[in-house]
C-alpha cells in the first residue's frame, strides 16, 4: 500500500528518471511506470521499484496500484497525446494530487483542462534560467511568479565596504538581501548590519525588473 509520501512517476525519459532518482535521495518512495521494456530496464537498478506498463490506460494503472498513490507526476516527453491520456487516467482513478510536464502553453492549458493540479515547463523555465545568466553578474535566476524572482549575484562594486542598512538596498534599489556567502564559505542569513564585500554571493528577493537591474549594477 502506498503512504503519504509514496509518489507515483509515469515517463522514464531524461526528466522523469532524474525526477525519481532525486525525490528517491530525499527519502520518498518511488513506483516508476513506462511503456518501454528498455526504458523500465535502464533504471531498475537507480529506482529499483519500476512497472512495464500502458500509463494512459485506466485499467493497467489500477493494476499496478496507481490508484494507492496520492501525489503523481506526469514526466512523459514528447508524446503529447500519451501525456494527455495517462493524465485523464489518473484523474479517473482519483490521485488527489497530479503533476504534469508540459511541452508548450497549449499542452499545458488541455493538462489543466483534463484535471492536471500543477503544469511544468521544465525546458522553457531553464531556458529563462540559463538566458538570465548570461547577463550581468547573475548566477542564478528562479522566478517565483510573473513579478518576483530571486536572483543569486555577487555584490556590485559600488556596495562593497557597505553594511546593508547603511546602503539603504531596500529603499534604494526596492530589493531585499536574503542571504550572503563569503568566498570558500557558506551561505548565512543577511541583517542589517551584514557588511558586504566584493566578491561576496548574495541571494536577492524582489519584483523581476528590480532584481535583475540590481544585478546588473556595475
Amino acid at each position: 500500500m502506498a503512504t503519504r509520501d509514496d509518489i507515483l512517476v509515469i515517463g522514464l525519459g531524461r526528466f522523469g528518471r532524474a525526477l525519481a532518482e532525486t525525490l528517491l535521495s530525499l527519502g520518498h518512495e518511488v513506483m516508476a511506470v513506462d511503456a518501454d521494456a528498455q526504458a523500465c530496464q535502464e533504471c531498475s537498478q537507480t529506482i529499483g521499484h519500476v512497472v512495464q506498463a500502458d500509463a494512459t490506460s485506466t485499467d493497467a494503472l489500477r493494476q499496478v496500484g496507481a490508484g494507492e498513490f496520492r501525489t503523481a507526476v506526469v514526466a512523459i516527453g514528447n508524446d503529447i497525446q500519451a501525456s494527455i491520456m495517462a493524465t485523464y487516467a489518473l484523474v479517473d482513478l482519483g490521485i488527489p494530487r497530479i503533476w504534469a510536464k508540459a511541452i508548450t502553453a497549449q499542452h499545458g492549458a488541455i493538462l489543466q483542462r483534463v484535471g492536471a493540479h500543477r503544469v511544468v515547463f521544465p525546458e522553457r523555465d531553464m531556458g529563462v534560467r540559463v538566458a538570465h545568466t548570461m547577463l550581468g553578474r547573475t548566477i542564478d535566476y528562479v522566478e517565483l511568479d510573473d513579478e518576483f524572482v530571486l536572483i543569486e549575484t555577487t555584490v556590485p562594486r559600488q556596495l562593497a565596504g557597505r553594511m546593508i542598512g547603511e546602503a539603504q538596498v531596500r529603499s534604494k534599489f526596492d530589493v531585499s538581501i536574503l542571504c550572503v556567502k563569503r568566498p570558500g564559505g557558506r551561505f548565512t542569513y543577511a541583517t542589517q548590519d551584514t557588511l558586504l564585500n566584493l566578491g561576496d554571493l548574495v541571494v536577492v528577493f524582489g519584483p523581476t525588473r528590480s532584481a535583475e537591474e540590481f544585478a546588473a549594477l556595475d
